[in-house]
């Protein structure tokens, strides 16, 4: 075919003999038929055997199969190589190791597109270059570290799907302004059926600590109250919304250790703190007026009614479960502030 080929283009252009070697590899072959066709419009210019027209890469692939690409361009650490010694210390009479020399040896790699950042929802562990399609989860914080409410700034936590204040409730003012009825004595704040608050152990020596450490006891009245004990944007969580808290925890049964503040936190108690919360036996003002159980128990309020009574949860040393009270209203518990959803 080669040499008809040959023949017909030299008689079509009247040309004498030339050499069928048309590409000067000493070899004729196909690529020097592929040259000769290329005069009617067919083109091979990587010499592969396949017309560029239908060629899936005009050149060559590189070891990352892009064609005519430039090879591994990523770096990627491959080692990490110390260099040290040893010295004997006369002072302290013992063999000293330091560190005099460092490297590090990189390889190059492939690029793979992909989302690189481990916190998302379609993180691509292969990928090494970050291609902007990470699907990061909000959290339910939004990336807000405080609340500053009353005069008083509130660290805040993510627990699961919840934003919650990380300290006890302080404030002596309704949302609105309003002042929250305090210094109750002990036969005014029995027989109240509206909103108080009080502070553990208040006209005492001790009463300034313990606000400082617990924050403030309020009633059920004023956490029910329509004008809010939480500033703008918060609330008194609901009985279904601590339940929901405990379970993310891992039950009633476990939640109180990584809610109670631990041995090392100040203030301290006996859980692991592990969520943040920082929960405290501030203990509670009776309905009889008395105050009880500081470093024993934690009494926090739920906004949920059970008629003449609310919910409530009480966590206590030594014990690692969060138990569900039904509890008189017009007892004095602990406050956490939960964000609107």
């Amino acid at each position: 075919m080669l040499a008809l080929a040959w023949g017909f283009t030299g008689f079509a252009q009247d040309e004498g003999p030339q050499s069928p070697d048309l590409n000067q590899d000493g070899v004729v072959g196909i690529n020097d038929l592929m040259l000769l066709l290329s005069a009617y419009g067919q083109f091979d210019a990587d010499f592969d055997g396949v017309w560029d027209h239908v060629d899936d890469c005009v050149g060559t692939y590189d070891a990352c199969a892009v064609c005519n690409g430039p090879g591994p361009t990523v770096p990627i650490i491959d080692e990490i190589v110390f260099a040290s010694d040893s010295a004997f210390n006369e002072s302290t009479g013992a063999w000293e190791v330091f560190e005099w020399a460092s490297d590090t040896l990189f390889t190059f790699a492939c690029p793979v597109l992909g989302c690189t950042d481990a916190n998302a929802l379609n993180f691509d562990p292969t990928a090494n270059v970050d291609d902007g399609s990470c699907d990061v989860p909000v959290s339910p914080c939004e990336g807000i570290d405080s609340v500053t409410f009353d005069g008083h700034t509130y660290g805040l936590i993510s627990i699961g799907e919840q934003c919650w204040f990380a300290e006890n409730l302080r404030t002596e003012h309704y949302r609105n302004g309003d002042a929250i009825p305090s210094g109750l004595n002990v036969e005014a704040w029995s027989n109240t059926l509206s909103g108080a608050v009080a502070v553990y152990g208040e006209g005492s020596e001790g009463a300034a600590a313990n606000l400082a450490a617990f924050g403030r006891l309020f009633n059920w009245y004023a956490v029910s109250d329509p004008r809010g004990v939480c500033p703008n944007g918060w609330h008194v969580p609901t009985d279904a919304e601590f339940s929901a808290m405990v379970d993310f925890l891992g039950g009633s049964l476990v939640a109180a250790l990584p809610l109670k503040s631990s041995p090392s936190d100040e203030p301290s108690w006996d859980g692991t703190n592990a969520s943040g919360f920082s929960a405290l036996a501030g203990g509670s003002r009776t309905i009889g007026g008395g105050f009880n159980a500081l470093d024993s128990f934690g009494y926090y309020w739920s906004v949920t009614s059970t008629g003449t009574a609310a919910w409530s949860r009480r966590m206590s040393g030594g014990n690692a479960g969060v138990s569900r009270l039904s509890s008189s209203q017009r007892s004095g518990f602990s406050v956490r502030c939960v964000r609107d959803e």
